[in-house]
Parts: structure tokens; C-alpha cells; sequence
């Protein structure tokens, strides 16, 4: 069976899209959770061990706490408490903290630092994983046992104001709620005010229990300007005087003799040097946690605050309410807390804890009773019964203190031990489904090298031996033998399977799939193996088999050597680096092409117009649509100057954004153009840089447009500078005072228009070729239409210093296609893979890098006065991989204006799919191998989140170029 290139990569890719998915859906795990179905109760509690008459043996020891407040402050810093700014970020907090009844920790939270999966472990003392960043944009109800249900049966009393994330994780379990959305970034002021406007008459009030305070506004100041923005000391103000408001009246409210009340300030996360969260970082991962009590021991100065984990809050809060702790939490007891109570009653709160964690030790772990941490607890659990023992029989020798103690040492160590071991096992892999989405992944790879000699040829078709594979015997004796593993695998497998609980009919649909594509390879390969040299398919339709120059070398050495770059952690981390190196070889290797055509190939016909196919088109019919040719300097003399000028272009283009954003992991934090761009003090500058970027823009982009296209892009440009003064980023030179700043809600809105009409005049043009008339210059301005429009929409979303980001792809997109690209004739492939590499380096030139704390969700509210789903996710994925779609949209429009566009888009979406697919299915394999490294989780599990996303786009723009293609051969 013969189909056209182009078609046969689309449905590689589409089926590369199911596979990944598939290995996805095994990778990211199962959660730990302890296999009862009903929540603890307190009829559940273990005794003391002790088989005695105590009365007290089977209940959890008093409450320590009658009431608690809890203020969560978002991307709350531990360095904007404990750190040197301290004292003038939040004063009374920190005179608390040195002077006051206090106890302060480091809470380390585990990545992803996002909101949604790090309130579920303030309140379950589990530990999500990374599938929760994704159900981040959609909470549902939270059903595993947790503080807040526990709260809730024993009869608390309790009141929300904040993130409604929390309302949507826990419906009906507050008396009284009043939720902000979270994800409208733009607000900083509202957000909070939302909270605060309740708290004199909830204060004045005792009909509650436990108050939840969560602010918001740090964050979203975070996400705008960053850490170092002149709005964080007066927002970190404003909280500190909204703790003494809480901490002054909790203390004119005590009564004497009544249980003691508990104010806790924390943080959900932290926030990167960039201002944005997610990854692992210490500045995202290190936040504070301050428990104010008078039941604690005054401070008598500063003390460097010990580390805890996050998880850690949750069973301290359950044991200080006298409730049972959660099912399904691996944190442990912070000790000092119960510093003050009895020493039994001491033991009895790590007895409770240890007695939760050995039970789901047991749970997650076959090989439980070998663990260290469940062999302490048993000797710990004995020796408190023996100890238990001399209590009641009223021994109160020294001996018997110092026994207590040993116990109580022995319980610290042995759910340390208990605690480390059930973090480590983040969870439970679905080994089949990882393996069952590998191999189809890697299949399609093979599929697609095997039929590269094809795909590439002048004839840009593949035969595919699909009859005689289905109706050969090895096909069926392989969908017998895959469907008897498939039947044995589901029924020993000690943990359920996604695949198994698939339909017979999906699954048997998925065997005969694998088994076709199997018997696939193998008849390519022999009949690869059976022809004669020189008769193969040739590169760029040359006969006598393929010869590689110079820049082909580089482009396979080049891509190969970045997919093996994948197996490092560091190069990872890092992988601006190796973009960065392989666009400046490329600018080298293309430097020596130019100079071999322009001075080592002396032709005849050099700088002759008659041979040359000009990709630039315009409304004048057959004239050069170059912006350079309206200057009048395309003369034979000057674009050999031109053309040389070109590579080191480029390369000064490359460095300057290099210094623009710094990104990756380990350089991050280093200071870089944009954040001198972006202070105050420069402002004035930044806006001469927008300016002079949106003009170039124009200049750019416009003439490839049709005149009313021109205007709206003029008046776009426009309303995107108006943006950009109306919040704040730049000026108007007439504008000499700061004034009432709006949130640019009007001028992105006339934008849009803009962005919209640009659009439909392109799609028009484009359906007009299609279906009315068959004009491939109507065809050719329609594309290029629709790219304008897509690059006003991306300057919109560009924050002002990363303008000169867009200018430069656009200008490079330029010189490189009126000078390059055509002028050394260079073919589909090779164009398709430069363009794959330029795409993947201005990914990182936007500042964006594999963590998940790079991506600007700002972005997604730029024009929005709430939170609406659909357009804030939409608008976060562009700005996000505006580079790799932009120069994919070039890609097609390029392409599509060639003289045999039908070979050159079949050759171009033939490479985008074989370039995606070497990186997929080396990372799934490399995955694989290291799944029960805890690291892959803070570098290898964002980026594969990142190569998901990226396979759609280019699933997206494969589509795009096949309804491009003509459906006949030219």
C-alpha cells in the first residue's frame, strides 16, 4: 500500500501520541494509601501497650489545643521570615520568633511546589505526585482521609476565607467559606482584601473551632514582577499586621485555665528567583512554618530554625486536636510541640503515629517486616509496655525517667525511619502500561528510519506491505501469543493495571496493532536488506544512493547527540546548553557553505534572476516581497554580502538573548539582562527597547499581508504598547507620573480584534485556494496572514523585555529564508531540521527551561477580568512554545510556497514526526530504567510533561501540512 509521506507521519505520530499517553498513565503513579476503604474513626485507636485495667489506655490523650488558626500565605518564602529582610519584611512575626512563645522550622515541601497538591498534603500527610499539576487547573473533591474530614466527624467547628481550591477540595465541610480563585494572577490587592474584610467579625465571634486563612496575593505579585519586586515588602507588611491583629486577639479572648490556642503561619510553597514555582528548587521548596502557642517556652533570642518536612504539620495538628491521624500519612509527630505534656502522654502521641505509619508500611511495602524503621517501632512499642507497666504499678524512680526517655528516643529514631522509607516509595508504577506504551513508541521509530529512504525520495510516498502482513501466519501466531502474556499478566499481577481494565475490544484492537506493526518491520527490513546497492530511493531524487555533505552530518550527529544528552540528570537541567552549542555550530557549518558557493563556486549564471524562486510573496505579483528589496540593495554584489552577513547575524542574535533570560537550574538565580530590563530604574529604556521591537515587527511581518491586514497589524502593535503602559511595564514618553495603573483589560481586548480580523482574512484566503480557485499566491498570502496574526497574538502575551525575543526569530526567520535556505539550495529535510533546532533553542531564549516553575501562567489572564478555563489554558500553552510554533508555522508557509510544495511538504512533515519520535522514544526507554530513582521526579517527570505537550504541537502542525498538500502529484 502506497500513502503520500506526509500522511503516513500524521498517523505515526497520532499512534506515537496514544503510546506516550499510555506510558504516562503507568509512569505517573498510584499514590501510597492504606488499603481500608473508611477513614480512621477513634474507635480505631490502638491502646497503650499495656494489657492492664487503665482506663485511659485506648483513647488519644487530651487536646493541647482548643483553637487553631491557621494562616497560609501563598509562595511564602522561609528567607522573607528567616532570612536577613526579615526584620523589616515582617517585624512582629520575627520579634515572635526570637522573643516570643514559638517554634520555628524550615518546612521542606516536595515537588511539584504547586497549590492544589501541596494543600493535599498539609492535610493528608501524603506526598502527590506530579499527575496533580495537571488536576491543579480542576480540583476535585478530595475523598482520602484527611485533617479536614477528621475535623469535621468530631464535631469542629471550622471557617474558610482564601483559595477556593480548598472549597473545592473539601465541599460542605465548612460552617462558613468565602472563596478567590487563585489562578487570576493579574489581582494582588483583591485577592487578599477578600480574605481580610471577614476576620474583625470572625474574631469577635466563638462559634468556631479552626479558622483557615489562605492569602493569596504574594503569589500573584510572584508571578508579575518576582521575588526582588518593590511590591514585596509592603504585601509581606500587610500580612505581618494581619498576624498581630490574629495574635492580639487570640490573647485577649484566653481564659484562664482553658486549653491554649494555636497560630500557625505557613506557606504552601516558595517561589523561585523568577517569581514562579514548581520545580525544586531551595527557594521553592524551603518555606516556613511558625507555631505561636502560650503553651510554648519563651524564646530568649534567635535560634537557627531546625528542618521538618511539610507532610510532618499534619499528624502534629491531628494529635494537638485529639483527633486520629490521617490513613494515609507518612509524616511524624514535630516533637517540640508536646514539649510541655506528661511524658506519658508524650508516648502515647509517637505510639499513635508510629502505629499509623506501621500499618501503612505494611500496606505499600511486601517486604515490610525487614524494614528498619518497623523493627524499631516493634522494640520501641515493647519497651514502652514495659514502661507502661511499672506506671501503673506506681514506680517513680529515676531508673523509670531514664527508661522513658530511651523509649521516647527510640520512638523518634524508628519513625524517622518509618517516615524516610514511605517517601522514598512515592508510589506504585504501572509497570505494563509503561511497557505496553514503550514498545509502540519504539515501533513507530523503527517504522519511521526504516521508511526514510522513501519518505525522502522525489516521489515522497511509502509502500507499506500492510496486506501481506496481516495475512501472513506470523501475524496471527503473535496476536495468540501477546493476547495469552496480556491474559497471564492481568491475572498475577499483584496491583491493578490501566491496560487490564481496558475492554477486551480496545485491548484486542492494541495487540493486533502491535503485532501488524512488528510484522511491518520486519518485511521492510528484509526487503531493505534484499536490494541491490545504488537502487534505494535518493536523497533529494539524486540516483546512486545518498551523499552526505557537511550540514548533513552535523544535523543527524547533532540530533542524535542531543537524544543521548536525555540519559544525564545535569544535561537535563541544562538543556539550553546544548541547543545553544548546536544553533552555533549550525551558524558556522552554513557560514562555510556560503563562502564555498560565493567564492569557491565561481558559476556562470551566479546572481542571474532567471533560476531563482523567491518565498517572500506580495500583492505586486512577481516582485520580491523582501524588505530589503525596497531599499534597493539586491543587486548580485551586495546579497553575496548579505548572504555572508547572515551566519554572524544570527550568531550576535543568539548571544544577545542568551544574556536576556537566564534559565535551566543551576544558573537561574544569576542576574541577566532582563531583570536589569525590568527594574525601575530602567524602565524608560525597556520601553525604548518594546518600541523599537514592535516597529521592527512591523516592518517584518507586514509585507507579506494584504493592505487591510497592514492596518489592523499597525493598530495591534499598537494596542499591544498601550498594554504594556497600561499595567505598568513601560511609558509613554508623554507620561511623566506614575498614575492609576489599569490591568490592560481594554487594550488586550482591542488586540484581540486584531488578532481575530488578521485571522479571518488569512483563513479566508487560505479557503479561497483550497475550494474556489487553485492560486498558489492567494494560497501563500493566506498562510502568511494567519502566521501574522499568530505573531500579534504572541507579542501580546510577550512580557515587554522579552519583545527583542520575537524581533529576533523574525528576523532571523528572514535572512535565512531569502538568503539561505533557497539561495543554497537547500532541501526539505535540511530546512525541516534547522527549523526544529531554532524552534527548540527560542523555547529557552523565552526564559523557559524543563522546570515547571519557568511556565508564566500570568500570561494566561491578559485580557481576562476572571478566571475562564478554556482561554487561560490556551494562552499559558502559546506563550509557553510560542518559539518551537512559530518557527513550525514558518516551516509550513515556506514550504508551501516551493515550486513542488507537495514534495516539500510531505518532506517536511515526514522529518517533524521522525524528530519527535527519536527523543520519545529514547526518554520512554530512559524512563523506564530509572523509575525507582527518587530524582527523575524533580528533572525527568516536568520534562516529560514538557516532550508530551510538544508532541501535540507537532501532531497539531503535521495535520495542518497534510490539508496543505495537494492531493495530486505535481
Amino acid at each position: 500500500m502506497r500513502i503520500r509521506s506526509s500522511v503516513f507521519a500524521c498517523f505515526c505520530l497520532i499512534l506515537e501520541v496514544l503510546g506516550i499517553a499510555l506510558f504516562l498513565r503507568g509512569f505517573f503513579p498510584v499514590p501510597i494509601k492504606s488499603s481500608f476503604s473508611s477513614k480512621s474513626k477513634l474507635s480505631d485507636v490502638p491502646p497503650e501497650p499495656f494489657t492492664g485495667r487503665s482506663l485511659n489506655s485506648s483513647k488519644v490523650p487530651d487536646a493541647l489545643f482548643k483553637r487553631v488558626v491557621i494562616v497560609l500565605i501563598d509562595a511564602l518564602r522561609e528567607d522573607f521570615v528567616f532570612g536577613p529582610n526579615g526584620r523589616k519584611y515582617m517585624p512582629y512575626i520575627r520579634h515572635l520568633v526570637e522573643r516570643g512563645s514559638t517554634h520555628s522550622f524550615v518546612a521542606k515541601a516536595r515537588p511539584p511546589t504547586v497549590t492544589m497538591p501541596r494543600i493535599k498534603a498539609l492535610t493528608t500527610g501524603s506526598i502527590p505526585g506530579f499527575i496533580d499539576v495537571v488536576m491543579n487547573l480542576n480540583s476535585p473533591a478530595l475523598l482520602e482521609d484527611n485533617l479536614i474530614w477528621q475535623a469535621k466527624a468530631a464535631g469542629k467547628r471550622m471557617v474558610f476565607y482564601g483559595d477556593d481550591t480548598w472549597v473545592k477540595l473539601f465541599p460542605k465541610h465548612f460552617m462558613e467559606y468565602d472563596g478567590t480563585t487563585s489562578f487570576f494572577v493579574s489581582d494582588y490587592t483583591e485577592v487578599d482584601n477578600n480574605v481580610t474584610r471577614h476576620l474583625d467579625s470572625t474574631l469577635k465571634r466563638d462559634d468556631w473551632d479552626i479558622l483557615i486563612l489562605h492569602y493569596l496575593g504574594l503569589d500573584h505579585i510572584g508571578h508579575i514582577s518576582g521575588p526582588h519586586s518593590s511590591l514585596i515588602q509592603p504585601k509581606l507588611m500587610e500580612m505581618d499586621d494581619i498576624l498581630k491583629k490574629i495574635h492580639g486577639s487570640l490573647i485577649l479572648k484566653e481564659a484562664e485555665g482553658a486549653l491554649p490556642y494555636l497560630l500557625v503561619l505557613c506557606g504552601d510553597h516558595g517561589m523561585s528567583e523568577t517569581g514562579s514555582h514548581g520545580g525544586s528548587s531551595e527557594h521553592e521548596v524551603n518555606t516556613p512554618l511558625v507555631l505561636i502557642s502560650p503553651a510554648f517556652k519563651k524564646k530568649v533570642g534567635m535560634e537557627k530554625p531546625s528542618t521538618v518536612e511539610q507532610v510532618d504539620l499534619t499528624p502534629t495538628l491531628a494529635l494537638g486536636l485529639g483527633l486520629p491521624i490521617s490513613q494515609n500519612s507518612v509524616g511524624r509527630l514535630i516533637q517540640p510541640v508536646v514539649d510541655e505534656a506528661s511524658l506519658r502522654d508524650q508516648l502515647r502521641f509517637l505510639h499513635l503515629n508510629g502505629h499509623q505509619l506501621s500499618y501503612l508500611l505494611k500496606d505499600s511495602m511486601p517486604a515490610y517486616e525487614k524494614e528498619e524503621g518497623y523493627e524499631q517501632f516493634r522494640v520501641a512499642e515493647k519497651s514502652h509496655g514495659n514502661w507502661v507497666k511499672l506506671v501503673v504499678e506506681g514506680n517513680t524512680s529515676e531508673v523509670l525517667t531514664n527508661m522513658g526517655k530511651k523509649v521516647f528516643k527510640q520512638y523518634l529514631e524508628a519513625l524517622r525511619a518509618m517516615s524516610e522509607a514511605l517517601s522514598k516509595q512515592l508510589g506504585k508504577y504501572d509497570i505494563y502500561s509503561m511497557v505496553v506504551g514503550m514498545v509502540l513508541v519504539f515501533q513507530l521509530l523503527l517504522l519511521l528510519l526504516l521508511a526514510m529512504p522513501e519518505a525522502l525520495s522525489s516521489a515522497s510516498e511509502v509502500d507499506l506491505p500492510v496486506s501481506s502482513a496481516l495475512l501472513s501466519l506470523p501475524f496471527y501466531l503473535l496476536c495468540l501469543l501477546l493476547s495469552s502474556v496480556h491474559v497471564l499478566v492481568c491475572t498475577s499481577a499483584e496491583s491493578s493495571c490501566y491496560f487490564c481494565s481496558l475492554s477486551w475490544g480496545l485491548v484486542f484492537g492494541a495487540v493486533a496493532l502491535s503485532s501488524a506493526l512488528l510484522c511491518i518491520l520486519v518485511s521492510m527490513a528484509a526487503r531493505r536488506g534484499a536490494k541491490p546497492p545504488g537502487k534505494s530511493p535518493s536523497h533529494g531524487g539524486v540516483s546512486g544512493g545518498w551523499s552526505l555533505s557537511e550540514l548533513d552530518i552535523l544535523l543527524l550527529v547533532g540530533t542524535a547527540g542531543h537524544t543521548l544528552s536525555l540519559s544525564a540528570s545535569s544535561f537535563v537541567e541544562e538543556e539550553h546548553q546544548v541547543w545553544y552549542f548546536l544553533l552555533n555550530t549550525l551558524c558556522l557549518v552554513v557560514f562555510q557553505d556560503v563562502c564555498r558557493k560565493y567564492f569557491r563556486e565561481r558559476r556562470a549564471n551566479f546572481g542571474s534572476l532567471e533560476d531563482e524562486d523567491y518565498i517572500l510573496p506580495s500583492n505586486e505579483g512577481d516582485a520580491v516581497a523582501s524588505p530589503l528589496a525596497d531599499l534597493g540593495v539586491m543587486d548580485a554584489g551586495s546579497e553575496k554580502w548579505l548572504a555572508l552577513a547572515t551566519p554572524p547575524l544570527t550568531l550576535a542574535c543568539c548571544r544577545l538573548l542568551r544574556s536576556l533570560n537566564q534559565t535551566g537550574v543551576q544558573w537561574a538565580h544569576l542576574p541577566d539582562l532582563g531583570h536589569w530590563l525590568n527594574s525601575f530604574e530602567h524602565k524608560m529604556v525597556l520601553s525604548l527597547f518594546a518600541a523599537l521591537s514592535l516597529a521592527l515587527i512591523y516592518f517584518l511581518v507586514q509585507r507579506r499581508c494584504s493592505w487591510v491586514s497592514k492596518i489592523a497589524l499597525a493598530l495591534g502593535l499598537l494596542g499591544v504598547y498601550s498594554y504594556r503602559a497600561a499595567v505598568g511595564n513601560v511609558v509613554f514618553p508623554w507620561q511623566h507620573g506614575g498614575g492609576n495603573m489599569s490591568k490592560g483589560t481594554v487594550e488586550a481586548r482591542f488586540v484581540y480584534v486584531f488578532v481575530l480580523g488578521i485571522l479571518f482574512t488569512g483563513s479566508k484566503d487560505l479557503l479561497r485556494s483550497q475550494v474556489i480557485t487553485a492560486d498558489a499566491r492567494l494560497k501563500s498570502r493566506g498562510l502568511w496572514e494567519i502566521y501574522s496574526g499568530v505573531v500579534l497574538l504572541v507579542a501580546l502575551l510577550f512580557r515587554a523585555h522579552n519583545l527583542p525575543v520575537l524581533c529576533c526569530c523574525l528576523l532571523v526567520q528572514t535572512l535565512m529564508a531569502q538568503f539561505i535556505w533557497k539561495k543554497l539550495h537547500y532541501d526539505a529535510a535540511q530546512t525541516t531540521i534547522m527549523h526544529y533546532w531554532f524552534g527548540q533553542a527560542f523555547f529557552y531564549f523565552q526564559g523557559n527551561s524543563n522546570s515547571i516553575a519557568t511556565v508564566d501562567i500570568s500570561v494566561g489572564f491578559v485580557g481576562l477580568e476572571s478566571y475562564v478555563e478554556a482561554p487561560a489554558f490556551f494562552l499559558t500553552a502559546l506563550s509557553t512554545y510560542a518559539g518551537p510554533l512559530l518557527w513550525a508555522a514558518h516551516l509550513v508557509c515556506y514550504l508551501s510556497s516551493e515550486k513542488r510544495s507537495s514534495v516539500a511538504v510531505g518532506h517536511g512533515c515526514y522529518c517533524l514526526a521522525l524528530l519527535r519520535s527519536v527523543p520519545a522514544a529514547a526518554y520512554v526507554v530512559l524512563v523506564t530504567a530509572l523509575r525507582y530513582h527518587l530524582f527523575i521526579w524533580s528533572v525527568f517527570s516536568p520534562k516529560l510533561l514538557y516532550e508530551s505537550m510538544h508532541t501535540l504541537l507537532t501532531v497539531a502542525i503535521c495535520l495542518f501540512f497534510t490539508t496543505m498538500e495537494q492531493s495530486r502529484r505535481p
